[in-house]
């Protein structure tokens, strides 16, 4: 038994908060609809994640993280927000800051997320700074046109 979920496992834990938080419950069709995934595909996961601890599943009843479930998904949740916030502040369209978030995020050390999450904060208190660099972006592009 792995010691951490892997990216697919985090990647439902996440998506099984949400739909918990959104609806009150999370059912493997909303799942796989969300995640854009066959149905068996989350049932198996979902045994898996059972066995891990992560959840109780319940058939026909749903889904329900257990306390380690949910540390997982607020763990995956936080890094997701910190990035997002991060590249937003950078003036990324939102599809290339999706797609870029679900490629890197988990790859990144909590230290690393750390120091976004801090940088994000810093560009945030000093707005002209931010501006200085997204400004300094625009000419270094205008010279290597």
């Amino acid at each position: 038994m792995p010691s951490s979920p892997s990216q697919s496992a985090e990647d439902y834990l996440e998506r099984i908060h949400e739909l918990i938080e959104e609806k009150g419950y999370a059912r493997v069709v909303d799942i796989a609809s969300s995640l854009q995934v066959k149905q068996a595909s989350v049932t198996s996961m979902v045994q898996k994640l059972g066995e891990m601890g992560y959840l109780n599943y319940e058939k026909y009843r749903g889904l329900i993280l257990t306390q380690k479930g949910r540390t997982v998904a607020c763990v995956v949740k936080k890094r997701h927000e910190t990035l997002s916030r991060f590249f937003s502040l950078l003036d990324l369209d939102s599809e290339t800051q999706k797609r870029d978030i679900e490629g890197i995020e988990h790859h990144l050390s909590p230290e690393t997320v750390d120091v976004l999450a801090d940088l994000a904060q810093f560009f945030e208190s000093f707005p002209e700074t931010l501006q200085q660099f997204l400004e300094s972006r625009k000419d270094l592009a205008r010279e290597n046109e």
